[in-house]
């Protein structure tokens, strides 16, 4: 199910997701939203709508260090508060001495990160990327419309993901996060 686009454009992070609810064949449009934001953080999330209950609602992401590089933060402090608040929200899963969570992107500072169910944590070059069922679709359609406004993109992206998954569905939800989002501590 689902399909998460992210954009960087400048130092704005745009953010858009769909609302399909999927369990095998059966489809339905959820109210609550893909895309929120969490303090200074724009989260999108596929996997499952409880993990991204836990991550709007229970997370608390840990404040940033100053001298602290943003990529090091997210990939200790962030990910390890996500880890902590998976388990303690009874989704993360263990399996042979492995514990999983699931699929998200997050934005902040004007930078876009995709957090993969292994915890693990990706940052493209290419300042784009999306996540779910519809992603392929999505991906295509954000590098053919690199001439149009941000907003724009994300929007042409996700209707071409509705178009061609079965998975992907409006009503849309388009938000964006700015720069120096992070409240840093002295």
């Amino acid at each position: 199910m689902t399909c998460i686009v992210g954009l960087v454009e400048g130092s704005t992070v745009w953010m858009g997701g769909d609302s399909a609810g999927v369990a095998g064949l059966d489809i339905s449009l959820r109210a609550d939203p893909k895309v929120f934001r969490n303090g200074d953080f724009l989260v999108g999330f596929t996997s499952s709508f409880r993990m991204g209950q836990l991550l709007r609602f229970r997370l608390r992401p840990p404040v940033r260090r100053p001298d602290q590089d943003l990529f090091h933060y997210m990939v200790c402090e962030f990910v390890e508060s996500v880890r902590i608040c998976l388990k303690e929200g009874g989704f993360a899963h263990r399996s042979n001495d492995v514990e999983t969570g699931g699929f998200f992107l997050v934005a902040t500072e004007g930078r876009l990160f995709s957090i993969q169910d292994d915890y693990q944590v990706s940052e493209f070059s290419r300042g784009f990327h999306a996540i779910g069922c519809g992603a392929h679709y999505a991906l295509g359609s954000l590098y053919t419309t690199r001439d149009l406004p941000a907003e724009q993109r994300v929007r042409l992206a996700l209707e071409t993901a509705e178009h061609f998954s079965g998975g992907v569905r409006a009503p849309f939800t388009v938000e964006q996060v700015g720069p120096a989002c992070l409240t840093l501590a002295a």
